[in-house]
């Protein structure tokens, strides 16, 4: 996604192509025009439809090539101007999930279904339990929207619910559990074996509850150079029951694509935080399914693994309360969520020495630790240019590690390199996301880069095959959704930029698993949480139709 607000040489060139088919004249062709640009620049800043004044709803109405439902390429929806590709994707996953949605499911013993609730998560009590009410709402609903923050228990809930639908509807029922990123089904899947850990289940339950987790992508079947999946309305998924992790980083397209895929009569839980950003591409859709699915949605409000430290600053950006988000990061009071002023590069390079360090003493003969000590740290930028952006890290860190002793210029493929994939290749199972290091081979000493795939194992590609890429000492904080990490530090401008919202910092911060250290001024930081950044959708007026 382009966070740039600026128009682009191929929004004017669209604009131009449309408006001279528009069949409208004078000024309001050249009004028509303008609205074409801002409506391309808006699809890639990720708006599904731009919202239009009553003046300008009257005046593209006019036009040929706008219509209610038609086969035109721009729609207008009530005061929304779409692409027409955009309101198809749209419109039908509305109606595909207010269809799912109403599916309520009969329990033939509902005392007994009672019973194992409480077995799992307790009698009920004053207080009330939001991830047995969850339970609930997925037990007796075919669409359950589970939505929560780091910590409070989304997939122990799973594990739970899971278990609950195979003794309430048997052991037959087939399950899949799935996540938009490599990294983030990898993250699934090893929470899921915790929670497997510490709960106690009968062993024909326990088999049966899935322990592998997989892609979006390799859940409908991808095919090798077509953005074509090989399961459809037509040719539906088999599972029973499909649970989708880290639900706000999917977009419009692809979530539309998963909930056709379904098999008539199947359930689908979302899983996700929605105070975090939402997907790169177009869309907010598990925002906007909370919002007009309330029956079908639970937010689970206590924490169980955050410290007070990361939790109060989360809590403090959330509310957009600035003032308060710099007292926990500047005070005293805690001691793993800091403000970091000054020599910002000196303190990474030397986390990113500590990790060359055990690439030299692991790397070839165990390429997991050489992951694990990477995930110990990560920078984490709002944006790809400046000081404090993605680029200039990165520079400096390669620069820091030359100097260091450490060889990082002779060959770019140098070991240890950490890459992240920017375009997707169907034929390697490589996506945009996907992080990879590069190492030696064991077997031939031949440079590869190493990939963590969503089971758990590990797979190497020669450099030269592995699709576009770019170096991931630092990323944005866009691409780090669906990771986390024990410490981060999260960098943000040093001017005022429209690309900074409380939404941004929040997701950075709840990156973290121990330790938060923020480059920023009180100023920015303020001036961050003060702001919004809403999506223009219309799937949320469609769906409560």
């Amino acid at each position: 996604m382009n966070t740039d607000t600026s128009t682009r040489l191929l929004d004017v060139h669209f604009a131009n192509f449309l408006a001279e088919r528009c069949k409208l004249e004078g000024d309001d062709k050249a009004r028509f025009k303008v609205i074409v640009e801002e409506l391309s620049l808006a699809m890639d800043n990720g708006h599904s439809c731009l919202e239009l004044v009553d003046t300008d709803v009257t005046m593209v109405s006019a036009s040929s090539l706008v219509s209610a439902n038609e086969m035109t390429p721009l729609i207008l929806y009530g005061n929304s101007l779409y692409l027409h590709r955009f309101f198809h994707y749209e419109s039908r996953l509305a109606s595909q999930l207010a269809l799912l949605a109403q599916g309520e499911r009969e329990m033939q013993d509902e005392h007994a279904a009672k019973e194992r609730l409480d077995e799992l998560f307790g009698p009920d009590s004053e207080e009330v339990d939001w991830q047995k009410k969850a339970a609930e709402r997925a037990l007796k609903k075919s669409l359950a929207i589970i939505s929560g923050g780091p910590g409070t228990g989304k997939t122990t809930t799973v594990v739970k619910i899971l278990a609950l639908l195979l003794m309430t509807y048997g052991t037959d029922l087939r399950m899949a559990l799935a996540a938009p990123t490599g990294k983030a089904a990898m993250r699934l899947q090893e929470s899921i074996a915790n929670s497997l850990a510490n709960v106690s289940l009968p062993h024909e339950v326990l088999d049966k509850i899935p322990t592998g987790a997989s892609t979006l992508h390799r859940l409908l079947g991808y095919r090798r150079n077509s953005p074509q999946f090989k399961h459809t309305g037509k040719n539906p998924m088999s599972w029973d029951v499909v649970v989708i992790d880290e639900a706000s980083m999917v977009d419009l397209a692809m979530m539309s694509k998963v909930i056709d895929g379904l098999k008539p009569g199947a359930r689908c839980i979302l899983l996700g935080d929605k105070d975090q950003l939402a997907s790169v591409e177009s869309g907010a859709v598990l925002l906007d399914c909370i919002k007009s699915l309330p029956e079908n949605t639970v937010e689970l409000k206590k924490s169980y693994r955050f410290d007070s430290g990361i939790k109060k600053l989360a809590t403090a950006i959330n509310s957009g309360d600035g003032k308060g988000a710099w007292e926990v990061v500047a005070g005293d009071e805690v001691t793993n969520v800091s403000v970091l002023r000054n020599s910002y590069f000196d303190v990474i390079g030397g986390k990113y020495a500590s990790y060359m360090d055990v690439v030299a003493a692991s790397g070839i003969d165990d390429p997991k630790e050489v992951f694990k000590a990477f995930a110990d740290f990560q920078v984490l930028c709002a944006t790809r240019h400046g000081k404090t952006g993605v680029r200039r890290v990165n520079d400096v860190v390669e620069s820091y590690l030359k100097r260091a002793g450490y060889d990082t210029v002779a060959d770019p493929w140098y070991a240890g390199r950490p890459v992240m994939i920017t375009a997707n290749d169907y034929s390697l199972e490589l996506f945009n996301g996907d992080v990879g290091i590069c190492l030696p081979d064991p077997a031939d000493g031949m440079m590869k880069v190493w990939f963590e795939k969503g089971d758990g194992t590990i797979k190497s590609c020669l450099p030269y095959r592995i699709p576009r890429c770019e170096t991931v000492f630092a990323m944005t904080i866009h691409k780090s959704q669906g990771s986390e990490f024990r410490e981060v530090m999260v960098m943000l401008p040093e001017e005022e930029s429209r690309l900074l919202n409380k939404q941004l910092v929040y997701t950075a911060v709840t990156r973290a698993k121990e330790f938060v250290q923020i480059v920023a001024s009180k100023k920015i930081l303020v001036y961050a949480l003060q702001s919004d950044y809403p999506r223009s959708s219309g799937l949320s007026q469609m769906l409560l139709q």
